[in-house]
C-alpha cells in the first residue's frame, strides 16, 4: 500500500469509530464529535478507559499497534460495564465491532474512575505478560535484536554458535513494513512452524535516523534479497514463498563495497577503484587449500585445535588432501606438518555460469569477478546490453514490485527498454552493497545473487554474548569463555568483558539482599 492508501484507510478507520463509540463518548461525558477527530479522538478514549496518553503512541508504532487494539477494545467495553469472559471474548473475535452492538443496543452507564486491577490472578498474569511482549518487541524492532551466526561465511571474525546482538540504531531502525505479523518472531512461528505474518497489508518503508553510515568493510546483517524458502535454513520444499522484505531472512556478512565504488575480484581478493582493498585487524580471510601427503593419516580433533580446520571441512587419502576455511597463516603452519608433503592454495580459473549476473556471458567466477560498479542513489549509469544484466533485478525489483511498481526491463536488439520504451540511461533511487564473506570458497554472498539494496539492510553486529563450539570435545570446552560479552568491532583481539558482568551481578545481588534486610528490620 502507498501513503496515499494508508491515508485513505486510515480516515476510513476514523469513521468506523466515530459510528462504533460516538454514544459511548457522550456517556462518559465527552461530546460526539470528539469522537470523530483524528488522533484527539484517541486522546480522549485514554481517558474515558482511564489509561495513560502515552498509549496513544503505541497504537501508531508497526506491529505493537496489533497487539495494543485488543487491549483497547476490551478496555472500552469494561469502562461500560461489561466484564463478563463472554463479553471479552465476543469484543476480540469480532475485531472490536462488537462494541457497535453495545453503542446501540444495550444501555450501558459509564463507570468513572473504574478500579483497573486485574480481578483476578490470571488476569494479572495476562496483563503483565501482554506489556512484557509489548516491551521486549519495541526493544527487538528498534533498538537491539538477538541473533545466531548458522554458517561459516564469517569465520574467524564471528564463528559458527556466536549469539549476537544487532543494533538497529546505529544504521537507523528500519521501522516494520508487514503489518500483521506475530511478535517477537521472524517468518516461522516456532514448534507449529507455520508462516508468522501475513503478505498484506504492507506499510511503506521508511527509516529512522542512525548515527552512521554503512562503511566499507563493515559487517552487516541484512534481508536476504533473493529469499524465497518458507523458512530460514529450509531449502527443502522446492517451492516459491513470497516473502515481504522485513520478513526475508537475515544474513550477516562483510559489507566490502559501498555506493559508487568499482569493485573486482582478483584471485579471491577485493579490488575497489583498482585497489586491493585492506581488511580490518580482526578480520581473517580464509580460502580452500589442497596438497598432496606423505602417506599416513591425519588426527582430525588435532587439525581442529591446532588450525581450526573442521572435520567435515576435511578430506584426504592416501596421497592427497583437501581443507576448507583455512587461514593464510593456519596454512603457513599447516605446511610443515608431518604428513604434509605440499600445499597451495585454491584459485579458481573456470567461468561459473552461477557466478552474479547468473547468465554465463562473462568469464567470472568466486575468485575472479567484476569489474563492476555498485550503484549510488542518484547516480546515473548508461544502460545497454551488459548494464542490463548487472541492474535488471534492481530496476524490475528493488525499485519496482518491492515498491509497488510494474516496472519491465527487455531489449530489442541492442536497445535496452523499461515498460516498452526504449532507455539509454537509468538514474538509482536508492544506494546498495555488496556483501562478502571472509572465508571466500564457503559463501553464498553477493558473488552469487548480486545486490543489496539500502531498504534490505537490518542493523550491526555489536556484542557477541555467549559462543558455543559443537566441535569442541567436552561440555565445558563447548562454551568458548574468550568470546562471552566480547565487542564484534574494535582492533586487536576481542576482550570479554564476562568477568565484569559477573562482579556487576554479584554486587547487584549482595546490594539488593541488604536493601531488603534493612527494610524488614
Amino acid at each position: 500500500m502507498i501513503l496515499t492508501e494508508w491515508f485513505i484507510f486510515f480516515l476510513i478507520l476514523q469513521v468506523i469509530h466515530f459510528l462504533g463509540t460516538w454514544k459511548l463518548y457522550v456517556k462518559a461525558g465527552r461530546k460526539a464529535w470528539e469522537a470523530l477527530i483524528p488522533v484527539y479522538n484517541a486522546v480522549i478514549l485514554m481517558k474515558i478507559i482511564n489509561r495513560p496518553w502515552w498509549w496513544v503512541i503505541l497504537l501508531f508504532i508497526p506491529v505493537i499497534n496489533v497487539i495494543m487494539l485488543p487491549v483497547i477494545w476490551v478496555e472500552t467495553i469494561r469502562s461500560f460495564g461489561k466484564n463478563s469472559t463472554t463479553d471479552t471474548i465476543l469484543v476480540i473475535v469480532t475485531l472490536g465491532f462488537y462494541i457497535f452492538y453495545v453503542n446501540y443496543m444495550l444501555d450501558v452507564t459509564y463507570i468513572e474512575d473504574r478500579d483497573l486491577k486485574p480481578r483476578t490472578a490470571t488476569g494479572e498474569w495476562v496483563s503483565s505478560i501482554l506489556f512484557a511482549i509489548v516491551a521486549a518487541t519495541i526493544v527487538h524492532t528498534y533498538f537491539m535484536q538477538p541473533y545466531t551466526i548458522p554458517t561459516g561465511s564469517l569465520e574467524r571474525t564471528l564463528l559458527v554458535g556466536d549469539f549476537l546482538f544487532v543494533s538497529k540504531f546505529h544504521y537507523g531502525a528500519r521501522t516494520p513494513m508487514t503489518a500483521v505479523s506475530f511478535p517477537m518472531v521472524h517468518d516461522t512461528i516456532p514448534l507449529v512452524r507455520t508462516k508468522s505474518y501475513t503478505n498484506k497489508p504492507q506499510y511503506p518503508y521508511f527509516r529512522l535516523p542512525g548515527f552512521q553510515k554503512i562503511k566499507r568493510n563493515d559487517i552487516v546483517v541484512f534481508s536476504w534479497p533473493i529469499d524465497t524458502v518458507n523458512a530460514f535454513q529450509q531449502y527443502s520444499d522446492g517451492k516459491y514463498h513470497y516473502k515481504p522484505i522485513d520478513k526475508k531472512s537475515n544474513y550477516v556478512k562483510r559489507c566490502v563495497g559501498i555506493p559508487g565504488d568499482s569493485l573486482a575480484v582478483v584471485d579471491g581478493f577485493v579490488h575497489i577503484n583498482g585497489k586491493q582493498t585492506k581488511l580490518p585487524e580482526r578480520a581473517q580471510l580464509q580460502f580452500s587449500y589442497s596438497g598432496t601427503t606423505k602417506g599416513s593419516s591425519f588426527n582430525l580433533q588435532n587439525l581442529y585445535n591446532r588450525y581450526k580446520i573442521k572435520q567435515n571441512e576435511f578430506g584426504y587419502n592416501n596421497s592427497q588432501f583437501s581443507a576448507a576455511g583455512m587461514t593464510e597463516e593456519a596454512a603457513s603452519r599447516f605446511k610443515n606438518h608431518q604428513n604434509v608433503a605440499s600445499i597451495q592454495r585454491n584459485v579458481s580459473t573456470i567461468k561459473d555460469p552461477k557466478i552474479f549476473p547468473n547468465n554465463g556471458k562473462v568469464n567470472w567466477n568466486s575468485d575472479n569477478f567484476g569489474a563492476i560498479y555498485i550503484p549510488e542513489a542518484g547516480k546515473t549509469v548508461k544502460m545497454d546490453l551488459k548494464s542490463f544484466s548487472l541492474y535488471r533485478r534492481i530496476i524490475e525489483v528493488y525499485e519496482g514490485s518491492e515498491m509497488g511498481i510494474d516496472n519491465k526491463l527487455s531489449v530489442n536488439g541492442t536497445q535496452v527498454l523499461l515498460n516498452g520504451q526504449p532507455i539509454d540511461s537509468y538514474t538509482f533511487k536508492q544506494d546498495y552493497y555488496w556483501m562478502m564473506g571472509d572465508n571466500r570458497h564457503n559463501s553464498e554472498d553477493s558473488r552469487v545473487w548480486g545486490y543489496v539494496p539500502a531498504n534490505h539492510v537490518v542493523g550491526k553486529p555489536v556484542f557477541v554474548w555467549f559462543s558455543w563450539d559443537s566441535n569442541a570435545k567436552g561440555l565445558f570446552n563447548k562454551i568458548r569463555w574468550e568470546r562471552m560479552f566480547t565487542t564484534v568491532g574494535g582492533s586487536g583481539k576481542p576482550v570479554s568483558y564476562f568477568k565484569y558482568f559477573l562482579i556487576v551481578l554479584a554486587g547487584w545481588i549482595i546490594y539488593n539482599q541488604y536493601r531488603k534486610r534493612k527494610k524488614g528490620a
